[in-house]
């Protein structure tokens, strides 16, 4: 397929779970569509082939982080990188969705023209600009900045005469045996690193300012269902099983603050070596899902404490030397390797700049209609996953939206579609941070995202049940069609 010739009816941005769900959907209700995949780097996977550090894996179930349409069938909930991508490839495979991917096209920019009712895009081809015009326009993007991470602000870290690491930039050739590591941070990241370098490191010590909440996981899932049940009709009941005990864990973690920090902190305990105290290093500020949780598959994290090569340090950084890491309270952790696991930088619609009619789209001064299209930016959607669910949910409540949008403006006859505000909205609603989440490295990354708001379609999103509902039955209030027929 030339997808140069004559314009697309949907140009998808990002060939990771958000941009290979969506091209299914389209693919799935609208046969007769033309559209493409464009991929800045050479292969699939997103975040899942980029990031190449030692243990990289999910931390959502594969049950429901993986598609509805081609459910994950290992018995592991959690899953490594590599067998994300795997599975990812045998999924585009499966469908036909490959042959729709045109890699090393990196999307520049993309400018909507009222008149001609496109979307312009410039695409640079191994150098070469290739223009595209698409009907629509879907960022399966995500929010994180793949060519720049998260700066760290540790006191005179340009001193240390070992290597500085980030994990989104692991040299994959990078020998550590017997080195000294500090890794610095408490995340996801440095909670899936810990365990992996300490099977070849002397000493491994991971440095916190706060702690988190980590919870250990078996991972098989074996079920005498399974030998009951038709393979499709127990894939699908172990989705749901797993979605409806994730959804009501969260709700009582946010409801029973104090009893969910109590199982909590009964679970470390007891996994937990003598030589390693539960306070203060498993003893979070916030409330638990304050912050996303950590999950440790069968327990790795704790058990690698127990073997002599791993330890938790919770203090404040006073300088870093030319050999290792002064602390607050006097203490040196010597190092060869310094990890900054402290959190990736966020980034909207991958970089590119974004007009409509030539003038450029601010997207942090623009609220999110419905947690997917831009205030005043016509036939346009951002795939945002959940914060506190697995992302493929909150990705796919939105691919189904847009196929309904499309027939929707297939049955109009009409061009395009764009959110508005109604009323006296433009001076009444309030903005709200778009992730529901304090993380340091989403609060700090506020001011890159665009807005949600108090009230109405603008609210956040966070609820799968509901977000499904209204992507097959909630009201269009606040879209504008074109011809300006609107729906109240």
């Amino acid at each position: 397929m030339d997808v140069n010739s004559e314009p697309l009816d949907v140009l998808i941005v990002g060939a990771g779970i958000s941009g290979i769900n969506a091209a299914y959907r389209v693919q799935s209700q609208f046969p007769n569509y033309r559209y493409a995949i464009i991929e800045a780097r050479d292969t699939l996977g997103g975040t899942w082939d980029l990031f190449k550090y030692p243990g990289i894996r999910s931390d959502s179930d594969l049950f429901t982080f993986g598609f509805s349409w081609f459910p994950w069938d290992r018995s592991n909930p959690i899953a490594e990188g590599p067998s994300i991508v795997s599975y990812l490839h045998r999924a585009t495979a499966k469908h036909g969705i490959d042959q729709h991917i045109r890699y090393q096209h990196r999307l520049l920019g993309a400018d909507w023209s009222s008149e001609e009712q496109l979307w312009s895009l410039a695409v640079d081809h191994y150098g070469q600009s290739r223009p595209l015009t698409a009907r629509f326009l879907i960022f399966g993007t995500g929010y994180y900045d793949y060519t720049q991470p998260l700066q760290a602000d540790i006191p005179n870290l340009s001193r240390f005469t070992g290597d500085v690491i980030h994990p989104q930039f692991w040299p994959e050739d990078l020998d550590y045996s017997d080195k000294n590591i500090v890794l610095i941070g408490s995340g996801a990241t440095a909670i899936t690193l810990l365990p992996k370098l300490a099977e070849k490191a002397a000493r491994v010590t991971m440095l916190q300012r706060s702690p988190t909440y980590i919870l250990s996981l078996p991972n098989r899932n074996k079920s005498w269902l399974s030998y009951l049940l038709p393979s499709g009709v127990f894939r699908r009941f172990q989705r749901l099983n797993w979605f409806i005990s994730s959804w009501l864990f969260y709700c009582f973690c946010q409801t029973f603050p104090g009893a969910a920090r109590f199982l909590l902190r009964l679970s470390v305990t007891r996994q937990l070596p003598d030589s390693v105290p539960f306070s203060p290093h498993f003893e979070p500020r916030y409330g638990p899902w304050d912050q996303r949780l950590c999950v440790c598959p069968d327990g790795d994290f704790f058990r690698s404490l127990h073997t002599g090569h791993a330890d938790v340090k919770t203090d404040t950084i006073r300088t870093v030397t030319e050999t290792g890491v002064e602390l607050t309270s006097g203490e040196t952790l010597p190092a060869d390797l310094i990890v900054t696991a402290t959190g990736l930088r966020l980034q909207i619609a991958g970089g590119a700049s974004v007009t409509v009619d030539g003038i450029p789209v601010h997207l942090p001064d623009k609220y999110l209609w419905h947690g997917m299209m831009v205030q005043d930016m016509p036939n346009a959607a951002f795939v945002i996953g959940y914060t506190n669910a697995s992302w493929t949910l909150g990705a796919d409540a939105t691919a189904l939206f847009l196929c309904r949008l499309l027939g929707e403006m297939d049955r109009r006859s009409a061009p395009s579609a764009v959110p508005r505000f109604q009323g006296d909205e433009a001076t009444t609603v309030q903005p709200r941070r778009l992730l529901n989440l304090n993380s340091t490295y989403i609060t700090r990354a506020a001011d890159a995202l665009p807005k949600a708001g108090d009230r109405g379609p603008w609210l956040p999103r966070g609820n799968y049940l509901q977000d499904v509902w209204f992507a097959q039955h909630g009201e269009l209030t606040g879209l504008e069609f074109a011809g300006g027929k609107k729906d109240q």
